[in-house]
């Protein structure tokens, strides 16, 4: 058996017992050198938008085809997956540049990935400590809340008063 390169496809190899005549139809489903936008947001299931965005901020740069159309290929697509990876571990973009780089540097340091992690972990561990702080604010709320039929609500006193702090967790908008 070989593998023959053939017609359109020269970068599809096709397992072959015995040498395809130039006419050969082969359908086949593999991995192509390139994908276009749309294939590589289905390959990953990141909206085409995200990955516009992604090559606008320099995360990732896909070539071109003469159409001006973007390429990716096997690299991009395991950057994208480990983009992906990383956003839904909550790690900001500036955090994931740094860790593509890191990735792509074989004489990265572990340590360097470890920090990257262990000061996620602390911002993680930080808005749990206020998650939990109004979650006993509002349970003391409620605790002095009658939950009947009368007008007097003791949530809607607590809410009211003046220079009564409500701890909140932190809000600021990550990228």
């Amino acid at each position: 058996m070989k593998d023959e390169k053939i017609g359109f496809w020269p970068n599809v190899l096709v397992p072959t017992l015995f040498p395809l005549p130039r006419c050969a139809i082969v359908i086949c489903c593999t991995w192509r050198d390139k994908m276009n936008i749309g294939e590589i947001s289905k390959a990953t299931g990141l909206p085409v938008k995200t990955l516009r965005y992604y090559e606008e901020i320099g995360l990732i740069s896909p070539s071109r085809a003469p159409n001006g159309y973007r390429l990716y290929d096997a690299k991009e697509l395991e950057q994208l997956q480990f983009l992906s990876q990383a956003r839904a571990m909550g790690f900001p973009l500036e955090e994931c540049r740094s860790f593509l780089d890191l990735l792509a540097d074989r004489s990265r340091a572990s340590r360097d990935v470890h920090d990257l992690a262990h000061t996620r972990l602390l911002e993680v561990q930080k808005r749990i400590a206020d998650l939990k702080a109004l979650e006993m604010r509002l349970e003391e709320m409620m605790a002095r809340c009658r939950d009947d039929d009368n007008p007097d609500c003791a949530i809607l006193d607590s809410l009211s008063r003046f220079g009564t702090k409500i701890t909140q967790p932190d809000e600021t908008r990550r990228t």
